[in-house]
């Protein structure tokens, strides 16, 4: 493949061809170029000293009043009118749970541009992107990504803004593969009208695998046909009858064989080509496939060659060698795409927007003072139906824990895999006492290694879910254990919160631990920022509710902001390759004192800790692994890497990341949604935070090294076999055998 910088998405690079370092992309939130707005006005709207000023786009549209989110927004903004084709192509797939890529691409082209929503589109998603605390150093990243992430979004908004498109499918797809160059998976546009509507399968997931020689090669998964048929059931015929000759209804023998070329090119190449487009962490990470511990069950990750958000691939063709087998057989496999989850169902073109293409409740933010109460209403527009929560990388939080802690969270245009992991690949025995959801821990059989399998740094409650950590690791040592496995395969962040006190309870009291186990961070300082901030230091948020409220936040030296501190008055005013930009003062400690008192000594020795993952180790993730490698010297393991090659043990670190409605919610609740600096209601994340760096404390954490001590080859007896990996990881890492 080509070198694509391999920590881009936490999972990685694992099988990039590239020497230089995957990128990670972290800043959170941006997915939707339409709802952070509200923020992102400020930035690029009005310009102080040509700040951020940007070149102003065609009037914006009065509110769009659509709680869509993410991307319904768009799909209803940009395709007013239904064309009344006699032949509707929308009914055609009408009621179905299976169609070709074809037949639903048909659907989503036959909506046609709406001029004048387009124009607001994208002044929206110019505004948006001010806000954004990446977008001046992404013109070109700092080394060693400086080759891999060099977009001026800018530049691309001009371009899309001048440019015709034949369906407002044709302009998603640009204005999506545009931010998915940032290879940030924070700063991703989607568009719920169209992505993962349907979902589209192959049944050959793909894995990088090391055979007796150490020779590596690229294979369909050894599990992939039991994989397919648990997850597709009595669509697996279909596919069993699309292969020809001799192969007819062998799909099964498929499993396991070597790749040698899909679509006439290097495996490798065809893989690096799907994963420049695929953007987020994902792009540079699950190009293999893998696990992932979910709240509910061991689930199992298609990987991008084989499951995709848009219907836009027809067929693969595979030369493929089977097991036991010396012979080349090439054959042609068709994709197929299934209905979502949580699709509403259609019978028309016109349904098919009105259902699928409207703002819905938690879309917009909500003017907190303007109900009878505003603890309530924040609750409430924190909720976990809100449509952004299909795509973060997190189980579903509560209410409460959601409005008063920060989160660092992963967004993907594919939610989380529902498919279920073989019953022989997961995990054998009873998960040990402090299991639960996410966070389940087990003891291996040389009683000296505990595991702490942790799929996300989000749950339900977040003090349960830190007193489980507790429980768990504190019943691992007293059953014997001396080192400690974490693996954080396909962790897409969460609970900054939850960061902090996984490294404080596992390194006990401690200079680097107390009273920050984290990083300082600081935030951008754009026009509207500071009006809000100064608002909310007259008074406008008496309740203490707001993100911007100096309540919430303490300097550097752990002295917390005067009440009356409008913070962001001075900006830190910098010049990034060649942009005026500005952010706040240094931000300090923001979770300490915890809630649940931590033990007063460590629970390991952290040389004896080794973090393991796949690459794909987001946002809050990051955090965790990042200090933990470079503050503490614990051991960082990829698995499934790409020999030769770099491979980057996390993506981006960000600091916060944020979303659109939340931002709405400050601008309505400060009472400046009439301000001219405020956007119209959209949907849009961000990383609303950055992390300041470890080894470099002066520049952003985001753009620093983070090189894997050791990448485990996966062989067809351990690959996506945590069990295995685990024990691998325990003989060649933590006892160096």
């Amino acid at each position: 493949m080509r070198g694509l910088p391999l920590r881009y998405g936490r999972f990685t690079r694992a099988m990039s061809t590239s020497r230089k370092p995957p990128r990670r992309p972290f800043l959170i939130l941006c997915l939707y170029a339409g709802l952070l707005v509200i923020l992102s006005t400020a930035l690029l709207l009005v310009s102080e000293d040509e700040l951020f000023s940007l070149q102003p786009y065609t009037a914006m549209l009065q509110a769009l009043d659509f709680l869509l989110f993410l991307v319904p927004y768009l799909a209803f903004a940009s395709g007013g009118q239904v064309r009344a084709d006699a032949a509707d192509p929308c009914a055609l797939i009408a009621g179905k749970e299976w169609a070709s890529p074809q037949e639903v691409r048909a659907c989503f082209t036959s909506f046609p541009v709406d001029p004048s929503v387009k124009a607001n589109i994208i002044e929206v998603v110019n505004k948006t992107l001010a806000f954004h605390t990446s977008v001046n150093y992404q013109i070109r990243a700092p080394e060693p990504f400086s080759q891999d992430v060099h977009e001026d979004l800018m530049k691309d908004l001009a371009r899309i803004s001048a440019q015709a498109y034949p369906s407002d499918f044709d302009l998603h797809v640009d204005l999506s593969r545009t931010l998915k160059r940032l290879n940030d998976g924070h700063c991703v546009y989607i568009n719920d009208c169209y992505d993962s509507t349907f979902l589209t399968f192959l049944p050959t997931p793909l894995v990088h695998l090391t055979d007796s020689d150490g020779i590596q090669s690229v294979h369909i998964a050894p599990e992939a046909f039991e994989v397919a048929r648990a997850a597709f059931g009595d669509e697996v015929s279909f596919w069993q009858n699309a292969l020809e000759g001799n192969l007819k209804g062998q799909l099964e023998s498929l499993s396991g064989a070597k790749i040698l070329e899909i679509n006439g090119q290097d495996p490798f190449e065809s893989v690096d080509a799907n994963a420049a487009i695929t953007g987020s962490f994902e792009g540079f990470g699950t190009r293999q496939n893998s696990y992932q511990r979910t709240s509910t069950a061991w689930n199992y990750v298609f990987g991008n060659f084989a499951q995709q958000s848009l219907p836009i691939i027809d067929q693969a063709v595979l030369t493929i060698q089977r097991v036991n087998s010396t012979s080349n057989e090439t054959i042609l496999l068709p994709y197929r795409s299934q209905l979502g989850t949580t699709t509403k169902n259609f019978t028309n073109g016109a349904t098919f927007r009105a259902n699928n293409c409207v703002a819905v409740n938690g879309t917009n933010g909500v003017d907190l003072y303007a109900s009878f109460s505003a603890e309530a209403a924040a609750e409430q527009e924190f909720g976990p139906n809100r449509p952004i929560a299909k795509f973060q990388q997190q189980p579903r939080i509560n209410p409460a824990d959601a409005r008063k802690h920060a989160v660092d969270v992963l967004l993907d245009d594919k939610p989380i895999s529902d498919a279920v992991l073989p019953p022989t690949l997961q995990p054998p025995g009873t998960p040990l006492p402090g299991s639960s959801s996410v966070a389940q821990f087990f003891l291996l059989p040389d009683n000296v290694t505990g595991v702490f399998a942790l799929g996300s740094f989000s749950d339900t409650v977040l003090d349960t879910f830190l007193q489980n950590m507790l429980t768990g690791l504190q019943n691992l040592r007293s059953q014997g254990a001396t080192q400690l496995i974490v693996d954080v395969t396909n962790n897409g962040g969460g609970f900054i919160c939850a960061a902090h006190w996984l490294h404080r309870i596992i390194v006990g009291p401690k200079s680097t631990s107390v009273p920050q186990a984290g990083l300082d961070t600081k935030t951008r300082a754009g026009p509207l920022a500071q009006l809000i901030v100064e608002a909310i230091v007259k008074g406008a948020d008496p309740d203490s509710l707001l993100m911007y409220n100096p309540d919430q936040w303490r300097f550097a030296n752990n002295t917390p902001f005067p009440a009356s501190f409008d913070w962001l008055q001075q900006p830190v005013r910098t010049v990034i390759n060649g942009h005026p930009d500005a952010f706040s003062l240094r931000i300090g400690n923001e979770c300490q004192p915890f809630d649940i008192a931590p033990p007063q000594e460590a629970l390991f020795d952290p040389s004896k800790v080794a973090i393991v993952s796949n690459g794909r180790c987001a946002s809050s993730c990051s955090l965790f692994s990042i200090t933990m490698a470079k503050e503490e010297g614990a051991k960082t393991v990829v698995v499934g890497g790409k020999s030769g090659v770099k491979q980057e043990y996390c993506g981006t670190v960000g600091g916060q990341s944020s979303d659109f409605s939340t931002m709405d919610t400050e601008v309505k609740s400060t009472k400046l949604k009439n301000n001219p600096l405020a956007p119209p209601d959209f949907v849009q994340g961000i990383t609303w935070r950055l992390a300041f760096g470890v080894d470099d404390t002066t520049q952003p954490e985001e753009w620093q090294d983070h090189p894997a001590d050791v990448n485990l080859p996966l062989t067809p007896e351990i690959v996506n076999n945590p069990n295995a990996i685990w024990q691998a990881v325990a003989k060649v890492v933590l006892s160096g055998k």
